[in-house]
């Protein structure tokens, strides 16, 4: 392995991830105004409600697929099911919902570009974020057709390994990639330059969507009466007050 491969593969995924947590904290601190979604539904809603739905339903999916699949040990699911079934399940479901998600931020895109409302009040992250999301998507599907010459799952168990190597800071995982092919690479490159934007764009409103997920599942509040608080004498007798 290079010292390109050592850099890219063996540090910047620290530096990004470091990145990603202490740019949204910061920004969260410093920032509150900012943390939004930038919505220009009100300069033209047209295209945005298809779009918008199909990039987050198969988005969303990839990144669940993406985080499970590559952290999951094989071991834990070997006994159930093997790493080419395996490899062959995410190839078929990555590929519909990538798909769905290159569709949907192309409209995004086509849409942002096309409109001279939309154009003008855009931000250059705004239009570098669909960009970028829109090229790694393409390597995304484009890592299909070679994960199928390789259908006993080797690929992918190395690519895995790399991922569970980093997480866990263990030494080896550039090695790992030795002999992968360059797209592979560059979508893993790109895919990590995304959570190094993460903060400075409206990607943040990401996190208020898991913290509505928190809001929706959290227990139930005791709400007392202030009338409750009253003397004995005072109180009004519970048919009177419904009544």
């Amino acid at each position: 392995m290079t010292a390109i491969d050592t850099l890219l593969f063996g540090i910047y995924p620290y530096v990004c991830f470091t990145v990603f947590l202490v740019g949204s904290l910061l920004r969260y601190d410093r920032e509150q105004y900012t943390w939004k979604s930038d919505s220009s539904q009100l300069l033209r809603s047209g295209t945005l409600r298809c779009g918008s739905n199909l990039f987050h339903v198969g988005v969303l999916f990839l990144l669940f697929g993406h985080f499970f699949g590559m952290l999951t040990p094989h071991f834990v699911y070997e006994p159930f099911i093997s790493a080419g079934t395996k490899q062959i399940v995410a190839m078929v479901s990555g590929g519909i919902a990538g798909l769905l998600a290159l569709i949907g931020v192309t409209l995004l895109l086509r849409r942002r570009l096309g409109d001279p409302r939309i154009r003008a009040t855009s931000k250059t992250s705004d239009i570098v974020l669909l960009v970028l999301l829109w090229v790694q998507l393409v390597l995304g599907l484009g890592t299909i057709p070679l994960s199928a010459q390789h259908l006993d799952g080797s690929t992918m168990l190395r690519l895995a390994g790399w991922a569970q190597h980093i997480v866990t800071f263990r030494s080896g995982a550039v090695q790992l990639l030795d002999g992968v092919s360059w797209v592979f690479k560059a979508h893993m490159v790109l895919g990590m330059t995304v959570f190094l934007i993460f903060p400075f764009t409206r990607l943040v409103h990401v996190w208020s969507g898991f913290a509505s997920l928190a809001y929706a599942l959290r227990p139930w509040q005791l709400v007392r009466d202030r009338r409750m608080n009253l003397p004995a004498s005072r109180q009004v007798p519970q048919q009177q007050r419904r009544g």
